[in-house]
């Protein structure tokens, strides 16, 4: 992971316009180190100018913030114990102005207090992240007052406008009106998340793209952001390296669906009943799954989302569908087109508080109608159970019985196995998932 940002106040740029920075560099250009024959006073005025220019964050008026205490190493002003954790951005930012360099456009930004226009165009999370991408790796490097080749301003905000695709370059004080709350469980990409600090907008304000959780933790997050000396994406901790708790999650108004690692309808089309259910093992799973997580359904993993299908997947699918209000075939944990779509575009309701979770809406005996479910172990050769009845006498209400002699027992045996199977392949499954020996989910669909 790479180092977390190097902020202005404690490591200034060669083109800082601060007055102590412009001072710097007028009066020690020329100046000689110790070892080298140089005047011990103008070392020292050069060490307190450097620590002066490091430590100081400039005002409008050429007003300047009391420094705080730093060090000096390789010439470079460092402030003492700084981590990761303690690191924010605290770095200059341009106002809002138009694209820089477009038909009717000039680079002069505009007052900080300005009213943007709040014009947009519709895009996509994949848009919006391989936009992001692309800044990346070209490294654009970070400044408040250059233009890229695209004309977006090359700073935090003006990184978001142009992966937003916005009409110009907007600011911290201004992005959140392109978006709309949201909470942090609600977050998918493409999705900011936005600190502006209005008593000093250039101490701690700042703004990424929310790439996806790294984990089902939700502790960090892959961020995409323009902080100091480029463009770049890493795993972050939520909200920030520092002033996290004051970061707030905003969505795109204009963003009309898609996910990364796709483009357009290719990567929200439904790819078929086929690829849910047990013995599945596909990627579209682990993207069921995240999005689940996103929308609430956290609590039913332990270990994933991944791409083998699972309970867990089956239980928050069920949830997400009855937070929809549907019941029945509409409610039985497995994604159909509606269900696939409404989680993608981030439609619906996300599942309650109040929802099953980890042992419940399932399988046990809290799920109506369905007995709870005895264990794999039940059903093997040699084994005597009043549960392999059951399933014996379930299997011929549904018309599967036709494998047995004389009708269903307590004793487990070939003919219960072969009627499983058949009743397994009508299910469309195959392999593994047909090996007539009942799991949690056959057993809920011959009690359901």
């Amino acid at each position: 992971m790479e180092d977390a940002p190097v902020f202005e106040e404690f490591d200034p740029e060669s083109d800082c316009d601060c007055p102590g920075c412009l001072h710097w560099r007028r009066t020690t250009v020329h100046a000689l180190p110790l070892r080298l024959g140089g005047h011990p006073a103008a070392h020292g005025a050069r060490r307190a100018l450097v620590l002066a220019a490091a430590s100081c964050t400039v005002l409008g008026g050429g007003q300047a913030l009391p420094a705080v205490a730093s060090t000096e190493v390789g010439g470079h002003a460092v402030a003492p114990g700084r981590l990761p954790a303690d690191d924010g951005p605290g770095m200059p930012q341009g106002a809002a102005s138009p694209l820089h360099g477009r038909p009717g456009a000039t680079a002069t930004p505009a007052s900080a207090g300005a009213a943007p226009t709040l014009a947009y165009r519709s895009t996509t999370r994949s848009a919006i992240i391989n936009r992001a991408k692309k800044w990346v790796a070209a490294r654009v490097p970070y400044s408040m007052d250059a233009y890229w080749s695209d004309g977006y301003r090359q700073d935090c905000s003006g990184f978001v406008s142009m992966a937003w695709n916005l009409s110009g370059n907007e600011w911290t004080g201004s992005l959140d009106k392109y978006g709309t709350r949201i909470s942090k469980d609600q977050l998918q990409p493409g999705d900011i998340l936005l600190f502006h600090n209005p008593s000093n907008p250039t101490k701690g304000s700042h703004v990424t793209i929310f790439g996806g959780w790294t984990d089902y933790t939700h502790t960090h997050y892959l961020a995409y952001e323009q902080a100091r000396p480029h463009a770049r994406k890493q795993a972050t901790p939520y909200g920030y390296w520092s002033y996290g708790d004051r970061y707030v999650a905003y969505r795109f108004k204009g963003v009309k669906g898609g996910t990364p690692g796709g483009s357009g309808t290719s990567a929200t089309r439904y790819p078929g009943a086929g690829s849910f259910g047990p013995g599945a093992h596909n990627t579209y799973v682990t993207r069921l799954g995240k999005a689940l997580v996103a929308r609430g359904g956290k609590r039913y993993y332990r270990s994933g989302p991944g791409p083998h299908w699972s309970d867990a997947d089956r239980r928050a699918t069920q949830a997400f569908q009855r937070a929809q209000g549907w019941r029945g075939k509409d409610a039985d944990g497995l994604p159909g087109p509606t269900t696939w779509s409404y989680l993608m575009s981030g439609k619906g309701k996300d599942i309650g508080a109040g929802a099953a979770g980890p042992g419940g809406g399932g399988t046990g005996a809290g799920a109506k109608g369905v007995p709870a479910y005895p264990g794999k172990g039940v059903f093997r050769p040699g084994r005597t159970h009043p549960a392999i009845e059951r399933l014996g006498e379930q299997l011929v209400k549904k018309g599967f019985g036709t494998h047995y002699a004389r009708g269903p027992g307590p004793s487990w045996g070939e003919s219960d196995r072969r009627n499983v199977e058949a009743f397994q392949r009508a299910q469309g499954w195959r392999g593994a998932a047909a090996d007539g020996f009942p799991g949690p989910e056959t057993w809920r669909r011959l009690f359901r």
